[in-house]
């Protein structure tokens, strides 16, 4: 029982406040409570707006890689683009060099064609009024020769035989340009041109001799201008003729011959090669045929030596499906018929004793270790060394247990695991039985 003592040596004590300790510890966790409540409330505000920055710099980050993939694409379009107009703008130029390619090569080739005929026609006229002009200078000539040789005083009708003879080939020659140019025979009139060409020449020359007025230096002359304007003009017509029949010329021929040996000669040589070719491919065959047949030889001498019962099947096999020699199709069908297995080469024995080296292997690699080497040291790493002189740890840390976390220790392996769960049920084995 506790006495309140209101006096001291006589003298009233005053009342004095007594020390409440769980009011003091109520105060102590109200305070306690509202500093929390405080700081956890501006703990939840920081909270707020760290995570109001975050997204912010999360929503702008985002936003500038959109913006920068939209620029990027942006210039990725543009760049196509470019290289499109570049590549259109390419072919049009290409199209337009080929086209001004072949239209400058269209006029030069028409120009070459244009100049061609102009100078044929050129040459042609020439060549016409160049036998004319020959014609005309043979017959003036001859003509005053004739009209000496046939002037007789009793007889002036005989002045008309000249223009009979020299009108004779000039007629045919003109008889033979209609024939040219209607498609006729012109073989007649070339004929009569000469027939009347060799009686003028012939009657120039004779009176020449004959009669010393005329000479016969004038009769050569007057013999020979009577053949050459004839004849001139005859090989104009005939150059005409062949060229309305078209009948090329000996230039012509002699190109076309030519290009006929030319042609004949690639002709021969690519024939020349394919049978090359040919011979060669042949050859080739041949030779792989050989070598075929060689091992195949060898390897039908080695099957029916090491494997006879396996061959006999084969042969039989064979001989059921009428081919040439033993297949490696045959040869895997009658393996598999012999022996049952279906990889050729492997036999049941062999199949028995590997699958018995197998089991054994699988039960040494899988058996677990029993007795003092039971304990798997070697999932850890061994532990350094400590240096004796070294002071103990566990001495100076304030007496507080080193804290352990999850995942300081490796983890085991699945031998350890199953090596412990095997010592663990010898173990609880054991303790039944005692």
């Amino acid at each position: 029982m506790t006495t309140a003592i209101t006096k001291v040596n006589g003298e009233p004590v005053a009342d004095e406040p007594r020390f409440d300790p769980t009011a003091l510890a109520e105060a102590d966790a109200v305070r306690t409570r509202a500093k929390a409540e405080a700081e956890a409330l501006r703990i939840e505000a920081q909270g707020k707006a760290d995570a109001e920055k975050i997204k912010a710099a999360e929503e702008a980050e985002r936003q500038r890689i959109t913006n920068e993939r939209n620029r990027l694409k942006l210039e990725k379009d543009q760049a196509a683009h470019n290289t499109y107009i570049a590549e259109q703008k390419r072919r049009k130029e290409a199209a337009e060099a080929a086209t001004e390619k072949a239209r400058k090569a269209t006029e030069e080739e028409e120009a070459k064609e244009a100049a061609l005929v102009a100078e044929q026609q050129r040459s042609e006229r020439i060549w016409k009024w160049g036998a004319r002009g020959i014609y005309a200078v043979g017959l003036i000539i001859a003509a005053p020769i004739q009209f000496l040789a046939f002037w007789d005083k009793e007889r002036p009708f005989l002045v008309a035989a000249p223009a009979l003879l020299e009108g004779l080939a000039l007629a045919m020659a003109f008889g033979a340009a209609w024939a040219v140019a209607h498609r006729r025979d012109v073989m007649p009139y070339r004929i009569g041109i000469m027939i009347g060409a060799c009686i003028a020449a012939g009657i120039n020359l004779w009176h020449g001799i004959d009669e010393e007025s005329i000479g016969i230096n004038a009769g050569i002359i007057g013999a020979l201008a009577s053949l050459g304007g004839p004849i001139v003009l005859m090989a104009y017509e005939h150059g005409i003729a062949q060229k309305a029949d078209g009948i090329p010329s000996w230039r012509e021929r002699r190109a076309a011959d030519r290009k006929a040996k030319e042609e004949a000669a690639e002709r021969a040589r690519a024939k020349q090669e394919k049978a090359d070719a040919e011979t060669r491919a042949a050859k080739q065959k041949a030779d792989q045929q050989l070598r075929a047949d060689v091992e195949q030889t060898r390897k039908d001498e080695d099957r029916r030596k090491h494997h006879k019962d396996v061959w006999e099947v084969a042969e039989a096999l064979r001989s059921a499906r009428g081919s040439q020699y033993v297949t490696e199709q045959i040869w895997a069908d009658a393996w598999y018929r012999v022996t049952g297995s279906k990889v050729i080469g492997v036999r049941p024995e062999m199949e028995a004793e590997s699958r018995a080296a197998q089991a054994r292997m699988k039960t040494i690699t899988e058996l677990p270790v029993m007795g003092a080497s039971s304990q798997v040291g070697s999932q850890k790493a061994p532990r350094a060394k400590k240096d004796p002189e070294a002071p103990d740890g566990r001495r100076f840390n304030g007496g507080v247990p080193p804290l352990r976390r999850a995942g300081d220790a490796l983890p085991y392996c699945d031998a350890a695991k199953k090596q412990a769960a095997l010592e663990q049920a010898d173990t609880v084995a054991a303790n039944k039985t005692i």
